[in-house]
């Protein structure tokens, strides 16, 4: 079939083409953009009524007195004064014990071992005692914990309970030890 359109024609037919491509793409994208605006438009609402009544509520606050005190706040308030001063007139010697003390079970203390809580306990009538607790993958890495410490010269005794093998993996244990 012979194709009996001149060129210009064909030429004009083609920049038509495209024209109303444009023209259709840009009027697609202006209804997206519409119906996008109408879905967002509730949540903006919403919105700006519930910033509009965060900030009233926060200007009424800001006028409102505040309440003095009572006499039970004050009595908290100064029984944990009396205790942070008690704590900030430690002797330095009693920090080194605890701290000397904790450097130790932590470098012994295996890769897979969860050490949750040390206590420090200074009976007068028991002496010092030292508990540890955490958690140990097996019996054997609890056992092994417990040989390092023994090995080690800060503590004169480690008493590991019996029960604590109940268990034979993800085991809690409490260690009792006796510092030199």
């Amino acid at each position: 079939m012979i194709n009996l359109i001149p060129n210009e024609e064909k030429e004009r037919m083609v920049k038509d083409f495209y024209l109303r491509l444009v023209v259709v793409s840009f009027v697609m994208l202006g209804i997206s953009f519409f119906v996008a605006s109408l879905a967002i438009l509730p949540a903006y609402i919403l919105s700006s009524a519930e910033k509009n009544f965060i900030d009233s509520k926060l200007k009424s606050q800001e006028n409102e007195t505040i309440p003095l005190p009572d006499k039970n706040t004050l009595e908290i308030v100064q029984d944990l004064e009396d205790k942070l001063n008690l704590v900030e007139h430690i002797k330095p010697e009693k920090l080194n014990f605890s701290q000397r003390i904790i450097t130790e079970v932590v470098l012994k203390k295996l890769p897979n071992i969860r050490i949750t809580e040390i206590f420090y306990q200074n009976d007068p009538q028991k002496g010092e005692l030292i508990n540890v607790s955490g958690r140990a993958p097996s019996r054997e890495v609890l056992l092994s914990f417990r040989r390092a410490l023994e090995d080690s010269t800060a503590f004169l005794k480690v008493n590991l309970p019996i029960s604590n093998f109940v268990k034979g993996s993800d085991i809690r244990f409490n260690l009792s030890l006796i510092p030199l």
